[in-house]
């Protein structure tokens, strides 16, 4: 009799457990491989990222090789390794300013829609109410900052120093609002590369965009060109756009919850340490970006060792 009622509670038990199992798999939340199944990336062969390709330091085309490098691209790196993409697999295309929120980047002469945007993209509410941006959580924190050439004369403590001159700026930034704001009449550009060589030719006077941006021209040219810290208070916090794909951001924010909470993976920090550290030093005052990555809210899935996927 003890045997048949042992017997009898381990059924109960079993029944009880395979319940819970299957109403959790049934009502509770998705797990990892259940989000890659909704964000399509099933059978997919290559991912496709748009990026900046003229900025050093953030992200760079090197016309000989056709490789790029920066901090964007290690990032873009570390999301499409923890969607199950190798680095061969991962197609970089180009893509202008305006084009992030577009998801459109360059193949050769036509355009092509993105799976993602890592391209210095500042979070804002006004781009977030635009149809098809869907911004993860933050994965860079800097700020706005002016540069000029060595020889400018006098100080740039603020963005209203430069009522009156000549400055560039990046077309659809948000630096362009804050120079609106404290009244600067600047010339809106495509692309920062654009801005910098027209401050070398005197078509500016200065190029006022994130920090970040500029330290890598600044590191380039250390000897021709200066930065300045304008103590701004508001930060400029670049995320990743994934469009209207709301499986995708969730994956992309475990990526980032992962980096930013796990003591064992330093990708973040690498990334910032090959790439931002060392332009520091010949950027100062002006921080060149927070060297901690941005806290993210943990994404709610299910991470059981029994779980198809994890």
């Amino acid at each position: 009799m003890r045997v048949v009622r042992l017997g009898a509670v381990i059924v109960v038990l079993v029944l009880a457990a395979v319940a819970v199992v299957v109403t959790v798999v049934i009502a509770g939340p998705p797990s990892k491989q259940d989000l890659i199944e909704q964000a399509g990336l099933i059978g997919k062969r290559q991912l496709l990222i748009g990026v900046k390709d003229d900025q050093p330091g953030i992200s760079l085309l090197d016309p000989k090789t056709q490789k790029y490098t920066g901090f964007d691209i290690d990032i873009a790196y570390m999301i499409a390794g923890d969607l199950g993409f190798q680095p061969h697999e991962v197609r970089f295309l180009s893509l202008e300013s305006e084009d992030r929120e577009r998801m459109q980047g360059r193949d050769g002469n036509q355009y092509v829609v993105v799976d993602l945007v890592v391209a210095s993209f500042s979070i804002t509410a006004e781009r977030e109410a635009q149809p098809g941006v869907t911004f993860s959580a933050p994965y860079l924190q800097s700020e706005q900052s002016v540069i000029t050439r060595k020889d400018y004369q006098g100080q740039v403590e603020s963005l209203s120093d430069l009522v009156g001159k000549k400055v560039c700026t990046l077309a659809t930034s948000t630096s362009d609002s804050a120079l609106g704001r404290a009244g600067v009449a600047a010339t809106a550009n495509k692309r920062a590369s654009e801005c910098v060589t027209g401050l070398f030719g005197g078509t500016y006077d200065a190029v006022s965009t994130d920090a970040a941006i500029l330290a890598g021209f600044v590191a380039l040219y250390p000897d021709k060109l200066k930065h300045f810290d304008i103590g701004l208070s508001a930060s400029e916090w670049w995320g990743v756009n994934t469009g209207t794909n709301e499986a995708l951001r969730q994956l992309v924010n475990l990526t980032l919850w992962d980096s930013r909470n796990d003591p064992g993976d330093r990708r973040w920090e690498n990334a910032f340490d090959t790439h931002l550290r060392p332009v520091q030093a010949v950027n100062l005052p002006q921080q060149v970006a927070v060297d901690r990555q941005p806290e993210v809210e943990e994404v709610n899935i299910r991470r059981w060792p029994w779980e198809s996927g994890s």
